[in-house]
């Protein structure tokens, strides 16, 4: 029997060449896909949770009203071991920086550099080449490296025990290799180095101090401990307990423990070390993946029960020789799993093939490991799930045609079926509606971002870090760049204006409110800063080189004008005390952006620079590279030990949004698919529905109907489908989209122009595809049609 029916399956497939392609590359694609979003899924799912007991590591991060960081004070890790018998261990590392590293002739500026106590490489595990990691950090000069940092300072020579120096002056001896093939995880560095070798220079470590938040600060919990929300929210009670025992005349933070598996997906802080992810991110794409899936079983269905007229006569048949439903309906559920597992196959096929340019397309490397079990299982899950859903309906439906009726070829479907058919196709285009609708505002978000006016001007923006012996070259540095015409507009600040993430609570105005704690941030920046900036002053003005008082005046913004309650026009001339420093604020700036578009314009704080810090040039129009070898002179002749560094403003500030970017292409092609699926399911109920109405397509040419009208009429059905989908899915797409848009403090206004837009395009769609079937119905030849009557 299962023989009979295997041979049928195939014959079907081989005899019905068209609708058997169109079945299995519909397939074929929705599960290639749903594969690629599921790949995409499960790596950011899997961030932290290779570490041996993940589910007991937690960072401990701070808030001060409204302000949430992840950093904490260096005395906080010991402190909080000691109060709570909860905790097994602590760790801490520094905040990532950059430092130049020397081995034989080769000098970089490495990136991603770190500081971490002795037994941070015991409590994250990540995978050693070379070295123990109980020992790596227990020296001073240690150095521990990634096997990519190994191979581009040695080449193919074993980099253990080898000498490396940093910053011209110290030796370190690497005393661990890790491998590039490391499992996700929000710590990403190229270098690690030991918290005791910062101490001679930290004054933090050295006093355990509680006063200044520069530290991360990561617990371990021992076994057994209860570790619900509600046990978390009382240990974190307890840890502003320790601080403020340690520091009572301090500022008054809170403090939370964050698990690290989270910190990934679901960190809101500031001041962050991690690579960040999006947790609605994961929940979109996931949902799409169903969608996508559940578009191409919808496909699956409409083709099948297209080809009901072809197999009536078959089951007729079958039921008058003796065969139940319950045999009829496992042997269309047969075929449809067989069609399933070819897709599955050809699925697979598509997305190894693909993978590379997804990976490019997602900024991720994703593998496609075949011989893993668990991805086998998956795999074939989604087959067995794919080809029961799809060929259930299918199945139900064709088994129970009446042998009598369909013998006598009178097959006729009932309103039911009718009903389920137009429902399954509304779902389609109700998903295909809603995802270009998201298509085309994450367009216009990513463009707003792209070419908003952020309170300064971006383009053409040059900077240089000032490093080695620049900082003790300022005055010759800048009269270097005052005696070169393309670098003479030039100013120096200690941060760039593109992240600032920084601030104190120590700012004291006049009639400001006994226990206010505002973090406010602040720039140290010259006399040059407004004119390269192109920013605008409202009242005042900025610093100057005529007036020497202003190393202890400042300049605020709008919103700290706010926040003091003063106005733009009155605060001019106002006391300021800045952490102890006394003096006046001197000028209003208009509020500009120093945080992505994520967050509100903050306060802010601008002080005379009295050190070192980043060089900002604006360069002249079709100049950019003229003027990017004359800082490599300067920066050559001033500090021959580094390299040349340089980069722009505008791409540091489109790095900012790289997820979204990513996330906006990854929609686009997604999108067209599952319109392209939709328009293979269409296209199968246009083919059902013009079988069905062959007859009645001859009699009304032989009554004189023309092409035109019989088109119309078999396309009615579907535009009317078409437009309840479209008010279906224009509220869907609206809270969808909406809730998206929240996580941007300045975020484009959603037009109703973009629903219909979106609804216009998938009934244009639709009319193309409906059309091949009702045009080739309507000029058959009548006589063909009408013969057997």
């Amino acid at each position: 029997m299962f023989k009979n029916y295997f041979k049928i399956a195939f014959r079907n497939i081989i005899r019905h060449k068209a609708c058997s392609f169109l079945n299995i590359s519909g397939l074929a694609i929705g599960m290639a896909c749903s594969i690629f979003i599921l790949l995409w899924v499960q790596n950011e799912l899997s961030y932290d949770k290779s570490h041996p007991d993940s589910a007991r590591l937690f960072r401990l991060t701070c808030y001060v009203e409204d302000f949430n960081a992840a950093v904490t004070p260096a005395g906080l890790a010991e402190g909080v071991q000691t109060a709570m018998p909860e905790v097994e261990t602590t760790v801490r590392t520094s905040t990532t920086f950059s430092r130049l590293f020397e081995a034989g002739n080769l000098k970089f500026d490495e990136t991603n550099v770190y500081y971490a106590d002795s037994n941070f490489l015991q409590v994250f595990s990540f995978p050693f080449l070379k070295g123990n990691p109980t020992t790596a950090l227990n020296r001073p000069d240690a150095v521990v490296i990634t096997e990519s940092i190994a191979k581009k300072y040695f080449g193919n020579e074993d980099a253990f025990g080898k000498t490396m120096r940093i910053a011209n002056e110290k030796n370190l001896t690497v005393t661990g290799i890790i491998s590039d093939n490391t499992p996700n995880s929000h710590l990403r560095f190229n270098v690690v180095m030991p918290m005791s070798a910062l101490y001679p220079e930290s004054n933090d470590l050295k006093t355990k101090s509680y006063e200044n938040f520069n530290f991360y600060t990561y617990v371990k919990f021992k076994e057994n401990v209860d570790l619900s929300d509600s046990k978390i929210i009382a240990l974190n009670n307890r840890v502003k307990g320790v601080y403020k025992q340690h520091n009572p005349d301090g500022m008054k933070p809170g403090f939370d423990f964050q698990r690290v598996q989270d910190i990934h997906l679901k960190a809101t802080v500031q001041l962050d070390n991690a690579e960040r992810g999006n947790i609605q991110y994961v929940n979109i794409f996931f949902v799409v993946a169903l969608f996508i899936l559940a578009v191409a079983c919808i496909n699956f269905m409409n083709l099948a029960t297209a080809r009901s007229a072809r197999r009536a006569k078959e089951v007729g048949l079958r039921k008058v020789v003796g065969a139940g439903r319950r045999q009829l309906i496992a042997q269309f559920l047969g075929e449809s799993l067989g069609i399933s597992f070819i897709s599955i196959v050809l699925a697979v096929l598509v997305v190894w093939l693909l993978l590379p340019a997804f990976n490019a397309l997602s900024g991720k490397t994703l593998t496609l490991a075949l011989f893993d079990a668990k991805l086998l299982l998956s795999l074939a899950g989604i087959a067995l799930m794919t080809g029961l859903i799809s060929g259930s309906y299918p199945a139900l439906f064709l088994s129970g045609f009446k042998p009598i009726s369909v013998l006598k070829g009178k097959l006729r479907t009932g309103m039911a079926d009718q009903v389920f058919r137009n429902s399954l196709v509304i779902t389609q285009f109700v998903v295909s509606i809603v995802l270009l609708a998201g298509t085309a505002v994450v367009f216009k978000q990513l463009n707003y971002i792209r070419d908003r006016n952020i309170g300064f001007e971006k383009t053409n923006l040059l900077y240089m870090p000032m490093k080695g012996d620049m900082w003790g070259k300022q005055e010759a540095l800048t009269d270097a760049l005052k005696q070169d015409k393309l670098t003479s507009n030039f100013s120096i600040i200690s941060d760039l204006p593109v992240n600032i993430t920084s601030g104190t609570v120590s700012v004291y105005w006049e009639g400001k409110a006994e226990g206010s704690q505002p973090v406010i941030p602040s720039i140290s920046v010259d006399e040059n800063f407004i004119n390269v900036f192109q920013a605008k002053i409202l009242n005042g003005r900025s610093f100057s080189e005529e007036f020497k008082g202003d190393s202890a005046n400042f300049v605020v913004n709008e919103t700290a004008v706010k926040l003091m309650g003063m106005t733009v026009n009155n605060a001019v001339g106002k006391q300021l005390d800045w952490d102890g420093e006394k003096g006046q604020i001197i000028g209003v700036v208009k509020d500009f952006n120093f945080k992505p578009l994520q967050y509100v314009i903050e306060p802010l704080v601008l002080r005379k620079i009295s050190g070192s810090g980043t060089v900002v040039i604006r360069t002249l129009p079709e100049s950019t590279e003229a003027t990017i070898k004359s800082l490599e002179r300067i920066s050559s002749r001033l500090n021959p030990a580094y390299p040349f560094n340089f980069s722009f403003i505008d791409q540091d500030l489109a790095n900012l949004y790289r997820g979204e970017q990513q996330m906006g292409k990854i929609f686009n092609v997604f999108a067209i698919l599952a319109i392209f699926i939709s328009c293979l399911g269409l296209y199968g109920l246009s083919a059902f529905t013009a079988e069905q109405r062959t007859r009645e397509i001859g009699v009304r040419k032989v009554l004189g109907a023309s092409v035109g009208s019989i088109v119309f009429l078999l396309s009615g059905k579907f535009t009317r489908l078409i437009l309840v989908a479209m008010i279906v899915a224009i509220p869907v797409a609206w809270y969808s989209i909406d809730s998206w848009l929240q996580s941007f403090a300045y975020r484009v206004e959603i037009s109703w122009l973009v629903f219909m837009g979106a609804s216009l395009a998938s009934l244009f769609i639709a009319w193309l595809t409906v059309s091949y079937e009702s045009v080739k119905a309507a000029i058959m030849n009548p006589v063909k049609s009408l013969r057997s009557e």
